[in-house]
């Protein structure tokens, strides 16, 4: 006897028809890797892949081949981003030891510079006695028919005939030459605008214009122009003519020269 079923209604497929028609997808959409050609669709899907019931989903297992090119894949991105952040790392401390040495070597620059200054400050600070191991024969502000003012307007050194004259610091050579009683003389412009005269020279070792250090010979003493002997006559001036003469001895000491 046959069976009719009402028009316009139908039976849903079975669980199992379901089922396979399910994995037969899935199936279908998984390619071989490694340019195997080709799609693993129908019933010849069901050899390669197998399908395990779960309830409502089912789990489908990829072939040990394709697994392996996957995870071979996964371990070169691995590999990729573990190089690049190697690279990554190596540039920053590339970076550091480059901005470490710039550093190192504006540090030394700057002590460099530091160090140039302070030589530089030391030079033009050091004063002498304008003849080494001598002291002081007539004291600045004696009174004598000797000279023209009736007083003493430097101090003499005692010296000899040919013992050194030193310029007692850095300078600038304005007079060398005669200078009338004075004799032979040399006049210096000190670094500090102050002028420092040496008179009665032997001869004289320095020109008009040169420049001149703390303890350089600048000439010899003896004993030319108005003396009663050999001698250097040494002043200290706020200009360069006669008249405008301070104490010398005081000018040597605040100079840190002790006679």
């Amino acid at each position: 006897m046959a069976f009719t079923h009402a028009s316009g209604k139908h039976r849903r497929p079975g669980r199992m028809q379901r089922t396979t028609a399910r994995a037969a997808s899935v199936a279908a959409l998984t390619a071989t890797a490694g340019g195997v050609a080709g799609a693993l669709a129908g019933p010849a899907a069901a050899a390669e892949t197998e399908t395990e019931q779960s309830g409502l989903t089912p789990v489908v297992t990829i072939g040990g081949s394709i697994a392996d090119e996957i995870d071979a894949q996964a371990d070169a991105q691995r590999g990729a981003a573990d190089d690049a952040a190697a690279r990554v790392a190596a540039q920053e401390i590339a970076r550091e030891r480059a901005a470490a040495a710039a550093e190192a070597a504006k540090d030394a620059r700057e002590a460099k510079e530091r160090a140039a200054r302070e030589a530089e400050r030391q030079r033009l600070n050091t004063f002498v006695s304008p003849v080494a191991g001598s002291y002081v024969s007539t004291a600045y502000g004696s009174t004598s028919s000797l000279w023209s003012s009736g007083t003493h307007t430097g101090i003499d050194f005692h010296a000899g005939n040919g013992a050194s004259v030193r310029s007692v610091g850095v300078g600038t050579v304005v007079q060398a030459g005669w200078g009338g009683a004075y004799g032979n003389q040399v006049v210096i412009r000190m670094h500090d605008g102050t002028y420092t005269q040496y008179g009665h020279l032997l001869s004289i070792g320095v020109s008009v214009g040169q420049s001149v250090e703390a303890g350089q010979q600048i000439g010899l003493a003896g004993d030319t122009g108005n003396v009663t002997g050999p001698h250097l006559h040494f002043e200290a001036r706020t200009g360069t003519d006669y008249g405008s003469d301070i104490n010398p001895l005081v000018y040597l000491r605040s100079h840190g020269v002790n006679l």
